[in-house]
């Protein structure tokens, strides 16, 4: 049984000096503790990525298997040498990447150096690697002196959070500290790419998950190699990157896909609330939903849909009177790509 302990929530004013704030944070991680801070994509539950104890503690608090690797944030890409071999003809892509992305939403798999630990990398060859953009992680990580080893601040499987108060339902009595710098600027978790060569002995990347980093950025530098769509990850199999089981970011209501331009024929007797994408489809306007949140209101921007697609997931999930949760199917464009992936992904948490 999990050890119950009082979370410290401590707010964080960007337009202040945050040096103590940070000191304070690293302290934690320093001493072994965990601490969640923000991203500019999801927060993070951060161990010392060299400490191995502390690191086994994300895996026990998130209830994570420990065949699910762990990203290392860093606050500067000339750190990615401290904990990656980039192979020699992978240099100049790699450089390009970092230069146009770098501090941003994009995870780098590169061959390791020794000094990872095992249980950060899974036992795998390789680690991911990411400097983000949200100045919290970055100062904390400076202060620390040491990569952050950090996935999502929830318990395994559950909506990934994009608040402090998301953190404090999955976490709260769990963990020592909570930096609160208000909602995550992305909302979607980070672009995973693994450098490769590909069968012409050019440079390219392989896309392990969809993200904020969307597949026509990534095509103006380099080849794109992805999974064919609608793909998914065998759930037998062990993943080689975070965010790639088949059932992940799942609410605890079943949730089911369904395309916004056919008619939905409710069960007798079962309560249903619609996730649209901006309210206007002939989906939304049936009359047999308890509840209709739009991800973009009259706008239809993915941009904004994508912010707050986990808010809103979170909040369905909450509701009183819906007990299942139908998600429109979004345009498979851009961000699109990267929204659909989290929404297949709960779905297959309840398929049958």
């Amino acid at each position: 049984m999990m050890r119950c302990m009082e979370t410290r929530v401590i707010e964080v004013d960007l337009l202040d000096d945050c040096r103590a704030v940070y000191k304070e944070a690293a302290a934690v991680l320093a001493e072994g503790g965990l601490v969640a801070l923000p991203t500019e994509t999801v927060y993070g539950l951060g161990a010392d990525a060299f400490n191995t104890e502390a690191v086994a503690q994300v895996f026990a608090v998130k209830e994570r298997p420990a065949f699910d690797p762990l990203i290392c944030h860093l606050a500067h890409a000339k750190g990615l040498k401290d904990i990656a071999n980039v192979p020699a003809e992978l240099q100049a892509l790699v450089d390009k990447l970092a230069h146009e992305f770098w501090p941003g939403p994009m995870t780098l798999v590169l061959p390791r150096r020794e000094c990872v630990p095992d249980i950060v990398t899974s036992g795998l060859p390789t680690v991911a690697c990411r400097v983000p953009s949200h100045e919290v992680m970055r100062g904390v990580v400076r202060a620390l002196g040491h990569p952050i080893a950090a996935p999502s601040a929830n318990r395994f499987g559950h909506i990934s959070p994009t608040s402090a108060g998301a953190v404090m339902k999955e976490l709260g009595g769990r963990i020592p500290m909570v930096l609160d710098a208000g909602a995550c600027a992305e909302g979607l978790e980070s672009t995973i790419l693994a450098p490769c060569i590909d069968e012409k002995g050019n440079p390219a990347v392989r896309l392990l998950r969809e993200g904020p980093i969307t597949r026509e950025k990534l095509r103006g530098i380099c080849r794109v190699i992805r999974p064919g769509k609608n793909k998914a990850v065998d759930a037998a199999a062990a993943p080689t990157a975070p965010g790639q089981l088949k059932s992940h970011y799942a609410p605890a209501k079943k949730l089911v896909l369904h395309n916004p331009r056919e008619p939905f024929e409710p069960e007798e007797g079962v309560t249903y609330g619609l996730i649209t994408y901006q309210g206007d489809s002939p989906l939304a306007s049936q009359d047999c939903w308890a509840e209709v949140m739009p991800l973009s209101p009259g706008s239809g921007r993915l941009a904004e849909a994508a912010v707050r697609l986990f808010a809103v997931m979170r909040a369905m999930d909450e509701h009183e009177e819906v007990q299942v949760i139908v998600a429109e199917e979004l345009p498979e464009t851009g961000l699109g790509c990267a929204m659909m992936d989290r929404l297949r992904r709960a779905a297959a948490n309840r398929d049958e």
